[in-house]
């Protein structure tokens, strides 16, 4: 049951750019849990750098790559940094955007936090032409997997082994069609994410 903490936080969601890049690495710092849980190590010390100039395989098309933030809203002043997301549009195809990182602020996870911005970040890339969201959620990571099933996404196949960092996973590729759209037209489009593809 959502508490105080996500009512009584407001925030205001941007595409960051190098400027933010400080504000990233220390946002990262403070919460490692995701980077532990899937790489197998904390964040290194250009973990903002990397993440901001990783870019998909030459392989898979896409049409543009943004890094978002989202800051606490703090007396009509842009505050600190609570949650950060990377996304790529148009992404193998036309109207398919994927989501490859949502990080929300650790003292956040429970509170209803989470839910409020992905719902903003749902928002964002719906006014950006997003027909599907995809994105992939590491099989035992119970939160994560929990939180992308009430979020409303449906998992399409499985792929493994996907090997980050330190770790080897196997990957819960899902998706959520938007406003009355269905899965069918969706892997029509995108065969990688057919069950049984290779």
């Amino acid at each position: 049951m959502p508490d105080a903490r996500a009512g009584a936080l407001r925030t205001s969601l941007r595409p960051l750019d190098e400027r933010d890049l400080p504000a990233l690495q220390r946002f990262f710092d403070a919460n490692p849990e995701y980077f532990v849980n899937v790489n197998g190590a904390p964040p290194r010390a250009d973990e903002a750098e990397r993440e901001f100039r990783d870019l998909p395989p030459p392989e898979m098309a896409y049409r543009e790559m943004r890094m978002l933030g989202f800051f606490e809203e703090a007396g009509g002043d842009e505050g600190g940094l609570v949650a950060m997301a990377t996304v790529v549009g148009d992404f193998i195809a036309e109207h398919v955007w994927h989501i490859g990182l949502f990080i929300v602020a650790t003292p956040l996870h429970g509170s209803g936090a989470a839910h409020a911005m992905y719902r903003e970040l749902e928002a964002w890339l719906v006014a950006s032409g997003a027909h599907w969201i995809r994105l992939g959620v590491v099989v035992g990571n119970a939160r994560g997997e929990r939180f992308w099933e009430r979020s409303g996404y449906t998992e399409v196949r499985r792929r493994a082994p996907v090997q980050m960092e330190r770790r080897t996973h196997v990957l819960r590729v899902m998706v959520k069609p938007i406003d009355g759209r269905t899965i069918e037209p969706y892997l029509a489009l995108v065969a990688r994410d057919r069950p049984g593809a290779p």
